[in-house]
């Protein structure tokens, strides 16, 4: 029998910060859980960091992840949109400080998904639904992106070689 693995992954966002908890067992792969942990705008942005790390510790101890994925600030188009979801990568950091972390590029991520590392949003959430034998797209956007981070990490802890299994 497979011993059970767990991956819970994070897509950072101040206003809406996406996860996703995949694990394998002897049946495959699966979506365990998945979400978004929102923030109010006017909220001060201390306080919607708090709750975004609260809520990220509630999961890891929910779950008890084997492994927490992030997903990097690789660009942004603005200052300001890096600096805040780097602040929430930060909390996010902090509340997996005990358990392995691992951090994923966007384009990391879409090459270990779909084995093409310029594929499309919609290409990246219809192979998290093949992947994880989901019965609908997964939405929102973000919960999709924390499914699909955490399942890089859970492909990483499961010794699978992303270059040798491009389609899995």
């Amino acid at each position: 029998m497979t011993q059970r693995v767990i991956a819970l992954g994070f897509d950072p966002g101040l206003a809406t910060t996406g996860y996703g908890v995949v694990r394998r067992s002897s049946t495959g792969w699966e979506a365990v859980a998945g979400g978004t942990i929102e923030t109010p705008p006017a909220t001060a942005r201390a306080t919607r960091l708090q709750k975004i790390h609260e809520e990220a510790c509630a999961l890891i101890q929910a779950y008890h992840p084997d492994g927490v994925a992030i997903e990097e600030v690789y660009m942004a188009k603005n200052t300001r949109t890096a600096m805040v979801t780097a602040e929430t990568r930060g909390v996010l950091l902090l509340a997996a400080a005990d358990v392995p972390i691992y951090c994923y590029t966007p384009l990391q991520v879409k090459k270990q998904i779909t084995g093409y590392g310029r594929a499309n949003k919609k290409q990246v959430q219809l192979m998290v639904k093949r992947l994880l034998h989901l019965a609908e797209v997964p939405q929102p956007d973000d919960m999709a992106d924390g499914l699909a981070i955490a399942l890089c990490c859970l492909i990483e802890l499961s010794g699978v070689q992303a270059e040798k299994h491009a389609y899995l």
